[in-house]
């Protein structure tokens, strides 16, 4: 047998041991809190594209109680998150369903990312199904254009005006300024798999190659490990920011009830069968 094929065969047997250890933690989650995860899925750079071999696992889920618990006149004093520390690099953490459509209302690009995750550990069929078909009439392009701006803008201040940056550090840049790049493009809200958003640029040959070669480098590295300044990227990414320099963020209004998230979640209620 191969060695390529060795590597590949012990790559996907950890990969699917790592999968059952997330969903037993998802399992103990729910026993532990009494509630029924709706929908769960890999939030961070695994599911973007980019992860290093050590990369963390980034598991967010939403999930709910069982009706009485919001039939309650202290519901706002209630603990409305689910949190763990960090195992094995295994980093899980939920939100109750009425913080997440409290945060839906509001265009919270997170939980939009969420919806739009390529890797889905729980899926009750129902709620993110009902949550996605209300995306365009939630989702602000505005309100994530100012959020992946301030994303880009923090690392590249923080992290990449040097000689030698932490390599990881140019796909938190890069990431959120294609994302724009597609909000601008499509008006609709951008899909977090960077190799989609990486077309916006292919005709830019010289960055093209830059980026498929940090690209390569990013997967065999370690999380922390740094490369000298890439010009071509540096190039791209300071133009960008500087063509944004004047955005302001300031939130359209939207003529968005909560009507709608109300019926879904009164829905997502009656539908959490064995709770």
């Amino acid at each position: 047998m191969k060695v390529e094929t060795i590597n590949n065969t012990c790559h996907r047997q950890i990969e699917e041991s790592v999968h059952t250890e997330i969903l037993r933690r998802i399992a103990a989650a729910e026993q532990e809190h009494n509630v029924k995860v709706l929908f769960a899925v890999e939030s961070g750079s695994r599911a973007w594209g980019f992860a290093s071999p050590n990369s963390d696992y980034d598991v967010r889920f939403i999930y709910m109680h069982k009706e009485q618990w919001y039939l309650s006149v202290d519901l706002e004093q209630k603990r409305d998150v689910i949190e763990y520390p960090i195992i094995d690099e295994i980093d899980i953490n939920g939100w109750d369903i009425r913080k997440a459509l409290q945060l839906y209302w509001k265009s919270n690009p997170a939980f939009i990312e969420w919806l739009q995750s390529p890797i889905v550990y729980v899926d009750d069929g129902f709620f993110a199904k009902q949550a996605r078909a209300l995306m365009p009439e939630i989702a602000s392009t505005t309100k994530s254009k100012y959020h992946y701006l301030h994303m880009a803008q923090g690392n590249f201040r923080e992290y990449l005006k040097k000689d030698l940056v932490p390599l990881k550090k140019y796909f938190y840049v890069l990431r959120p300024l294609l994302a724009i790049k597609w909000l601008e493009t499509y008006q609709q809200p951008a899909p977090i798999e960077f190799e989609t958003l990486r077309q916006l640029v292919t005709d830019n040959t010289a960055l093209d190659n830059a980026i498929s070669e940090l690209l390569a480098r990013k997967k065999v590295s370690k999380e922390k490990e740094y490369t000298p300044a890439v010009p071509e990227i540096n190039a791209f990414i300071e133009s960008e920011l500087a063509r944004h320099a004047e955005f302001s963020g300031q939130y359209e209004q939207r003529d968005i009830k909560y009507d709608a998230l109300n019926t879904l979640f009164r829905d997502t209620l009656n539908n959490a069968v064995n709770l």
